[in-house]
């Protein structure tokens, strides 16, 4: 393996995203026309014929990438990826290597480009997700995921397709998308499976591929789905929390993105009932932040071009509350290990400000007790975020100092009202020495 696989440059790339903290990613194809979920083609074993019936009828009239940009940037989004192409192999853009595109359905007209052009006049970095997977592609052979993996004829198929073909061809699309759209911030590929009956690194090229990227554009980040240990600028656990922030062999903290939904589906499914709350969906912005890592919260458009009122209405919950809060999201980290978080709260930190954030999730009966040196000695102003209103904080001067000691141990007490304040999950902005 080449050198660039094995070593990382660090040439300050991910400084912005790990400062930005919160994307939108957004899953869009014809598979928002059966809105039965994005791997519809698999599920239901669909073959090309079959799905032909949605290429020919897709054309999203109410489409209007401005109003997706201010949702986001509205929402406190800092960044957003768009699936430019997925695994049923459409693309969004006017693509020169294929007819399987946007401009050739009723549509008529390249989706990106406006895209593109609306999410960065909101001041939002543009990242473009690309499948490497693509069901529709004459020479991408069949295999264990493909939605004709149980059909024997085309199994047979296989001995006169070409992955190579394939591959020039996935080369040649993204470097298509890092010559027509200007500086990309994101590539984001998806996905690698390798093994028996599947497909990889030697499939994709991807040592190739990456160099191609570094190339043309040494500043975009990538992600780590190539199958190319060493490569990706950042982790990207899926509909998942990790119990910790993510570290390397040698326990230095690494960058990462949790890629989650607002439901089950990535794609629009129109029939799902297993929505989150927005409540919980905010607890893992914040539990991201915490642990070093970023979200990436997915929508799933409709086929007519629009966000679904649900989705709507939790990123209006964001935008409410991000408008007040965002400075205990932006440019913030894990909390010092020094300062231990109390029970029911999550922690984060801004370095740059020398500020902790104390998000209570749980809302206790008017005391929170912060145990140890680090909170006696360095705490000195303690306010709601909300609103910036001055907590008490008990166990700093003298004449407090019976407060000051409980079971043995430094704290700091702050009393807090009995009743809960008017926002999703209160903050209150610790002031340090």
């Amino acid at each position: 393996m080449a050198n660039s696989a094995k070593k990382k440059v660090d040439n300050g790339r991910t400084d912005w995203f790990v400062h930005d903290r919160f994307g939108m990613f957004i899953h869009w194809g014809l598979y928002s026309m059966p809105a039965r979920h994005e791997w519809v083609r698999h599920n239901e074993k669909i073959s090309n014929e079959q799905y032909q019936k949605y290429f020919g009828r897709f054309n999203p009239d109410l489409y209007n990438p401005k109003d997706w940009a201010r949702m986001a940037k509205d929402a406190g989004m800092k960044y957003f990826v768009i699936t430019t192409k997925h695994h049923e192999g459409f693309c969004l853009w006017d693509s020169k290597y294929t007819d399987y595109k946007a401009p050739k359905t009723p549509c008529g007209k390249d989706l990106l480009k406006p895209m593109v052009e609306a999410f960065r006049n909101e001041g939002l970095k543009v990242g473009f997700y690309y499948s490497l997977i693509d069901w529709h592609h004459p020479h991408f052979t069949v295999d264990k995921l493909h939605p004709m993996r149980e059909n024997q004829e085309e199994r047979k198929k296989n001995a006169h397709r070409n992955i190579k073909k394939y591959t020039d061809y996935l080369h040649s699309q993204v470097r298509e998308l890092l010559t027509k759209f200007g500086d990309i911030d994101i590539l984001w590929f998806d996905f690698s499976y390798p093994g028996e009956d599947g497909k990889g690194r030697d499939d994709w090229q991807s040592q190739k591929l990456l160099d191609m990227i570094r190339k043309l554009q040494p500043n975009v980040m990538i992600d780590n789905r190539l199958n190319l240990p060493g490569s990706g600028d950042f982790e990207t656990p899926e509909q998942f929390q990790p119990l910790e922030g993510l570290k390397d062999k040698d326990g230095n903290p690494i960058v990462w993105e949790a890629c989650q939904t607002f439901s089950g589906s990535w794609g629009y499914h129109r029939d799902e009932q297993s929505w989150r709350e927005p409540d919980e969906l905010l607890r893992t912005l914040i539990d991201s932040v915490s642990k070093n890592g970023n979200l990436l919260l997915n929508v799933g458009p409709t086929a007519r071009g629009e966000f679904d009122y649900r989705a709507q209405d939790r990123l209006a919950f964001f935008a409410e509350w991000m408008r007040r809060h965002g400075r205990s999201i932006y440019g913030c980290r894990q909390a010092p290990p020094e300062f231990k978080c109390p029970a029911g709260c999550s922690l984060t930190y801004n370095p740059v400000a020398n500020r902790l954030y104390l998000h209570i999730l749980a809302w206790p009966y008017k005391h929170i007790t912060m145990t140890g040196k680090a909170y006696t000695d360095r705490v000195e102003y303690a306010q709601f975020l909300h609103d910036g209103s001055e907590i008490l904080l008990r166990g700093l001067e003298p004449w407090q100092e019976a407060n000051h000691k409980l079971g043995g141990k430094e704290n700091i007490s702050i009393t807090l009202p009995q009743t809960k304040p008017n926002v999703a999950v209160p903050v209150v902005e610790l002031f340090l020495k």
